[in-house]
């Protein structure tokens, strides 16, 4: 594959990416990860809009779902040891221009969240990294995961009422990696830990509980599902440990355990703190764009080798330190891959021949 790059902005720390769908034109959002702003692209990649000037500390954004340019994102996680006052904020663009905010919920610590539709019904799935601190680098309190029903009135929280937010499961150290999955006919969510990698089924029905099952129990920064091999099972693909130098995709053996099948190859100092991923179809064909922050900074498209019964990688960019990565396909049916490139400052479109 070729990749055709187009610097197409410059934020700070430009950290979180997000579609939407806004005014009926398909769109992206770009946050900053410290106290810098988020923007507001067309597919094209033309700068729309400045959402908010800060404060930053997005780790994650969502669109609400049936909606016009309403999103969810995470505010004030600046880092592992400042993120006490981390919430998630509804943000809804005003009619005469512009947009409002809005605490939908406090959530110390919080990380990565996702909204999942099940049964006709929106949950949001929300991950914190760990409860608490009394010092740098203290991990002594682990992680959590938990859930809530998502109404369609969001505007009730704008006052002292709050979405209320209940455990699903704790004892996560280092909770780290989210994605979303497809899982027959709803959407999971894909939660990797210091414990290993479990998917969290959102209720069948309102009012039932939510579903843990630990699929992996070696450590994991991030994980993916994707039959890349096209065996019909789906592979586990695994960034180890927590911001680490490991990338191994593992497949799901005659007994239903997940066993190493292919190794990124590469001197650990090179591939240091891997941290951008995203599991989708490029050109057809089940890939893995995986990028690292440090090392040699490099961005990776992993794929499955039909004629050589293998797994190979594909360079789509180096030394640009990507924190995280999107992909979709523009009106033209074209592949975009968008790349916050956080250690160079840099916001990038590679579009996919």
């Amino acid at each position: 594959m070729k990749f055709h790059k187009k610097i197409i902005g410059n934020l700070n720390k430009c950290y979180s990416l997000a579609e939407l769908q806004y005014r009926g034109e398909h769109c992206f959002l770009v946050a900053a990860e410290k106290q810098d702003p988020c923007y507001l692209f067309n597919e094209e990649g033309e700068k729309m809009d400045t959402v908010w000037e800060g404060p930053g500390g997005v780790m994650t954004m969502a669109q609400v779902p049936g909606t016009d340019g309403v999103f969810l994102a995470t505010r004030k996680f600046y880092s592992p040891n400042d993120s006490l006052e981390a919430e998630i904020i509804v943000v809804k663009p005003k009619a005469e221009g512009g947009w409002e905010t809005y605490t939908l919920c406090k959530a110390p610590f919080v990380h990565r969240f996702g909204i999942l539709s099940r049964g006709g019904s929106c949950y949001l799935l929300v991950c914190c990294l760990k409860s608490g601190h009394e010092y740098k680098d203290d991990w002594r309190q682990k992680g959590a995961c938990y859930g809530a029903y998502l109404p369609l009135d969001l505007e009730q929280f704008r006052g002292e009422k709050k979405l209320e937010l209940k455990l699903i499961k704790d004892g996560m150290l280092r909770n780290h990696g989210f994605s979303k999955i497809q899982r027959g006919g709803y959407e999971a969510g894909l939660v990797g830990c210091e414990e290993g990698s479990f998917i969290f089924d959102p209720p069948a029905v309102y009012g039932a509980d939510w579903t843990v099952t630990q699929i992996h129990s070696l450590p994991s920064s991030d994980s993916v599902l994707m039959d890349f091999d096209g065996d019909g099972k789906l592979e586990l693909g695994c960034i180890a440990p927590f911001h680490g130098n490991s990338l191994t995709i593992y497949h799901l053996d005659e007994y239903g355990n997940y066993v190493p099948q292919w190794k990124y190859s590469a001197k650990e100092s090179d591939t240091e703190m891997i941290h951008a991923t995203w599991a989708c179809e490029i050109n057809g064909k089940p890939s893995w764009i995986v990028g690292w922050r440090k090392g040699t900074k490099d961005t990776i498209l992993i794929s499955w080798d039909t004629e050589e019964g293998n797994y190979k990688t594909e360079f789509i960019d180096r030394n640009t330190g990507c924190a995280n990565a999107m992909h979709f396909k523009n009106k033209d049916g074209k592949d975009i891959i968008i790349g916050a490139n956080r250690e160079i400052d840099e916001i990038a479109m590679y579009t996919v021949e």
